[in-house]
């Protein structure tokens, strides 16, 4: 049961999420000073007006609710998810003024496609769209994929055991370093050098491809964030289907791959440790479920005959099923060609890959293969224990940076995740078809946004019902954070409207 919140909870709720929404202005410059340089003077007022609504809500939180004590794990839970749905409202403020969106659900949507790394948008005419309003597309993107709440940590937050709870809260359970604000600005350190790698490699192929110095430079450091975060926005409408380039297709999938990986397998990486690439379970997960993905999407793909020859099926087919692994959203084909192209076999490896998703701590979503290697050690083990002898001790482990013995504790919580996703995409996909999808869109869009995915099948668009909008930010928001916060945040407010009262420990 959750405790009624006391007045010293609420306060310390409405400090954390000041600091969080602090953060999200402190982003807002960035694109501020792109819309001055590029003399956009309309996004430059837009982003202005964000910046000092954001300022403005932070100060008010810094006045009406001073705290002089840690942050407990419950208060760290529901600043972590209440925080991004503030985050949401204050970030779409720039995105509903630049006239983009038919409405301010529809920009908060974005927002949260964005901090979500999924990629799925309703922006309209994204072909004409200023220069800061793109850097700050993509900057949600880039920065979502650490985190919001890393972004704060870094930066706005002491270095207490408070810090360490709103970071867990956010979907995250492993610290590089022994200390929380060290390990986010670890995070940082790594993103930022890829970043600048990244987006070389991007710059030096579209030179190479005919495109101008400065609108290159711009369009390749988008294309890694989207790429590296693994949210899938990309500057024009077509994705990367607009470029027809094998680099920049080549050079994005290795981007997001490496991308889709766990931030604690960099560290490894980094520091020495490169056994653990091919020892990591999450790294042999992801192949394992990658070869049967490529099994399945080149059988149907040789039924329907519409591609031919392995370097369009590589462009058209496995690229698009590692976006949807890694859950990327970046693609080289059309909506529709999901469906009518890749056949039934192709489309539903495509979803079954988007399902499972990329690495825990990593950019990306879905179950996560440390999820899928757990559950499926558990399952072995259980075979092994039938066909034992009764005196026997039967024990499997997984290893993840360290070798870690499987519990029934770490089965349960495993299996307990999982089964939420399959919820939110099923009831998803039963509200598509209840609007008159076809189920196979339905389904393949809801999946999509509850694994942070961003691939479509024609569905999400500015014209779907403001139901399924609702449903998709709620998908993609409890998707990133994994439910856990969420539920905290459901019974906070449960408990405010029913007015429980008792102490909390």
């Amino acid at each position: 049961m959750i405790l009624r919140p006391t007045r010293e909870d609420l306060k310390a709720i409405g400090w954390g999420v000041g600091r969080v929404i602090l953060g999200v202005g402190l982003l807002m410059t960035v694109p501020l000073v792109t819309s001055l340089v590029c003399r956009e003077w309309n996004t430059a007022l837009d982003f202005a007006i964000g910046i000092l609504a954001c300022f403005s809500f932070w100060l008010s939180m810094e006045i009406l609710c001073p705290i002089n004590r840690d942050l407990t794990w419950f208060q760290g839970l529901v600043i972590a998810s209440g925080g991004w749905l503030v985050a949401m409202v204050f970030g779409a403020i720039p995105h509903y003024l630049s006239g983009h969106f038919k409405s301010y659900l529809d920009a908060c949507f974005d927002l949260m496609s964005g901090y979500t790394t999924t990629g799925l948008f309703l922006l309209q005419d994204l072909d004409h769209l200023s220069h800061g309003m793109n850097m700050w597309r993509h900057l949600l993107t880039y920065a979502g994929g650490q985190g919001i709440i890393v972004v704060a940590l870094t930066f706005l937050f002491a270095g207490t055991a408070g810090a360490l709870r709103i970071y867990v809260a956010e979907g995250k359970e492993e610290k590089l370093l022994p200390n929380v604000i060290r390990t986010a600005r670890a995070i940082w350190m790594i993103s930022l050098t890829y970043l600048a790698v990244g987006t070389a490699c991007l710059w030096a192929a579209l030179l190479r491809e005919g495109m101008p110095a400065g609108r290159g430079f711009l369009h390749a450091l988008w294309l890694f964030m989207g790429a590296w975060s693994t949210g899938g926005f990309a500057p024009q409408s077509l994705n990367l289907l607009y470029y027809h380039s094998f680099l920049v297709e080549m050079i994005t999938l290795v981007i997001f791959v490496i991308g889709s990986f766990n931030f604690a397998l960099h560290y490894a990486v980094w520091t020495g440790n490169r056994r653990e690439i091919y020892r990591n379970v999450e790294v042999r997960s992801f192949v394992t479920t990658l070869l049967i993905g490529t099994f399945l999407l080149t059988l149907s793909i040789a039924r329907e005959g519409v591609f031919s020859g392995l370097t369009v099926i590589f462009r058209k087919g496995f690229y698009n099923l590692v976006s949807g692994h890694t859950t990327t959203g970046n693609s080289t084909i059309y909506s529709v060609s999901f469906y009518k192209d890749l056949g039934f076999l192709g489309i539903f490896s495509v979803i079954m890959v988007m399902a499972v998703g990329a690495s825990a701590c990593s950019t990306g979503g879905g179950f996560k293969g440390l999820r899928m290697g757990i559950i499926f050690r558990s399952l072995r083990q259980e075979v092994r224990r039938i066909l034992s002898p009764e005196s026997a001790v039967v024990r499997e482990k997984i290893h993840h940076i360290r070798d870690i013995w499987i519990d029934d504790a770490m089965v349960r919580a495993a299996m307990f995740i999982v089964l939420c996703y399959v919820f939110i995409y099923f009831v998803g996909g039963l509200l598509g078809v209840a609007y008159g999808y076809p189920p196979h869109i339905a389904f393949f869009d809801s999946v999509s946004a509850g694994s942070n995915t961003g691939l479509s099948a024609g569905l999400t668009s500015p014209l779907m019902p403001a139901t399924l909008k609702l449903y998709y930010i709620f998908a993609m928001w409890a998707g990133r954070l994994e439910f856990v916060s969420i539920l905290a945040l459901v019974g906070f407010a449960g408990v405010l409207v029913k007015g429980r009262r008792a102490r909390h420990p």
